[in-house]
């Protein structure tokens, strides 16, 4: 199959693509400049130059490579995480995730593609109702009111203009694993991440090798709909940052009241260390046959950061970037 990988040297686009051509895929991958097509080349695709955010670049560069399907792995998420503004801090992710959705759906209708998956996020943005873990069934929250609400509005774009192209959203929980920011993980170490009230809202983490192993899936089976693609174990900050922090070697956490955490990182980082849901996978289980090499974000932190290597740890509603 010729697969189309828009975001090639994001995060996941650099797990991604050799598990592609490892499956005997010929892959394109795109990146944003010329800096990067080496790195492309080594990973085994096909690389090119391309904007997403220009219609005509997105069009030429998929008439080009002929594909039989299309990967959006496209974001742009720089520099030091700002949680108070994410609208600031996600402006140009916003924008690749709804003109550039569109671009790459006009581009696939122009070349007769209807094999479309597309990057999509579920961690702690389950609606803040109900049970602390959420299905496909259940509706994202969209923070209406705070600097998180021009990122869901984004994310709800792309899933309902890919869903009714007849494509796949794939909703990945929060990333970590080789080649992410350590960003989090530095900040733990420095005591700089602390637990807000009593840490009760979860999350739903997934190593960078699992989500792009369920990408794969999602491709090869031509899929259709939202899949949440997480481990299997969704847990409260009060469990998974202490225990970050101790696979770090770092001193515990601070607690800090939701006041005082209010005024210092926002609405949003309140409402994900008290509110936030979890996700359910057995949709991926049961439709993609997917299993997971890192079941639990225990398994994951543990061998990430008591082995060999650093865990790199990326915060945020996506974690691969454009490049």
């Amino acid at each position: 199959m010729r697969v189309f990988v828009a975001g090639g040297t994001g995060v996941i686009g650099r797990r991604l693509v050799p598990q592609l051509v490892a499956r005997g895929h010929q892959v394109t991958a795109t990146t944003t400049g010329p800096g990067k097509l080496g790195l492309l080349e080594q990973l085994g695709a096909d690389a090119v130059v391309m904007d997403g955010l220009d219609a005509v670049s997105v069009g030429e560069a998929v008439a080009e490579a002929r594909p039989d399907a299309i990967v959006h792995q496209m974001t742009a998420i720089a520099g030091k995480p700002d949680m108070k503004h994410f609208d600031r801090w996600f402006a140009t992710t916003n924008r690749l995730r709804t003109e550039g959705t569109d671009h790459l759906l006009a581009a696939a209708e122009a070349t007769g593609v209807s094999n479309f998956v597309a990057q999509s996020y579920a961690s702690w943005n389950g609606i803040r109702k109900g049970g602390w873990v959420k299905t496909e069934e259940d509706p994202l929250d969209l923070h209406k009111g705070t600097a998180a609400q021009a990122v869901m509005e984004a994310i709800r774009h792309l899933e309902e203009v890919v869903l009714n192209a007849g494509g796949a959203a794939l909703r990945y929980g929060w990333l970590y694993g080789p080649g992410a920011t350590d960003t989090l993980v530095e900040a733990v170490r420095k005591r700089q991440f602390p637990l807000v009230g009593g840490g009760t809202g979860y999350s739903s983490w997934v190593h960078l090798d699992d989500a792009a192993s369920a990408t794969v899936l999602a491709v090869e089976q031509k899929a259709r709909g939202v899949f949440n693609i997480v481990d299997d174990e969704p847990a409260p900050a009060s469990e998974w940052l202490p225990y970050l922090a101790a696979c770090a070697g770092a001193k515990p956490p601070m607690r800090v009241p939701e006041w005082l955490a209010r005024l210092l990182a926002g609405e949003v980082a309140v409402r994900m260390m008290t509110e936030g849901r979890g996700f359910s996978n057995a949709r991926a289980r049961r439709v993609l046959g997917w299993e997971l090499r890192y079941p639990s974000w225990r398994k994951g932190f543990r061998e990430g950061l008591g082995g060999a290597g650093q865990l790199g740890v990326d915060g945020g509603p996506v974690a691969a970037r454009t490049g």
